[in-house]
């Protein structure tokens, strides 16, 4: 589900986000997308998309993979190469994660 404040969209299905970029006014970036100014609705389709691709039962859903291309779409991008910049951040958080040193007690411990 999509969470949306006056300056932030968060997701309670994945760890990506979208912000209000500061020095800008009505200009959004995504947190796997940060290089693009975006307008708030493009940044609600931004996380919408990433929701939907983070959803492997939805694969052979022919309406949510045309959602997954309307959105691609509004932000620009082809949908490919949205699951290639998300698949690139979730592998980067993988790899962090396995990195950071853990306790005994299988609490994860941020350096």
């Amino acid at each position: 589900m999509i969470i949306q404040t006056a300056n932030w969209i968060g997701s309670t299905v994945t760890p990506e986000s979208a912000y209000r970029a500061v020095a800008e006014q009505d200009s959004w970036r995504l947190s796997w997308l940060p290089d693009r100014a975006l307008t708030p609705a493009q940044a609600r389709a931004g996380m919408e998309l990433d929701e939907l691709l983070s959803d492997p039962a939805a694969v052979h859903d022919r309406r949510v993979q045309a959602r997954v291309a309307a959105c691609a779409d509004h932000l620009g991008i082809l949908r490919e190469h949205a699951v290639i910049l998300l698949a690139k951040r979730m592998a980067a958080r993988i790899r962090r994660d396995q990195a950071a040193p853990h306790d005994h007690s299988g609490v994860l411990w941020h350096r």
